[in-house]
């Protein structure tokens, strides 16, 4: 680890402003991804009758079925970056942050693992 000149701590600076472009990037690109995704079903299911054939038959191929997991991690990444930042600014606790952390983790692990088995499913 890096030494200062007093011999204490790190030199690597933990502000700025460029630290939270990562996260506002990838919630603009997800959400892009997640707006072209409901506008090719939502066109598909507008132009079309509303059976269950239909929609079986709309996510039968393999290119709906990879489209609609590239939505799907879109969105859980989505949520994680804002969920995530809420509970950075406004819990002030480090083991309660660090708590609801864990928690919405593994929730948003627990409903990617439940879409995929629905999606494949079909």
């Amino acid at each position: 680890m890096a030494q200062s000149a007093r011999g204490i701590g790190s030199k690597r600076l933990v502000v700025g402003a460029h630290y939270g472009l990562t996260g506002f990037l990838g919630q603009r690109i997800t959400s892009v991804v997640l707006t072209l995704w409901v506008l090719l079903l939502g066109s598909s299911v507008f132009f079309g009758p509303l059976t269950y054939q239909t929609w079986a038959a709309l996510f039968a191929p393999l290119w709906m079925k990879v489209l609609s997991l590239v939505a799907l991690f879109s969105l859980l990444y989505h949520a994680w970056i804002g969920v995530r930042n809420i509970w950075m600014d406004y819990v002030t606790p480090v083991w309660a942050r660090l708590s609801l952390q864990t928690i919405t983790v593994l929730w948003l692990i627990a409903c990617g693992v439940w879409s995929v088995q629905i999606l494949w499913r079909v």
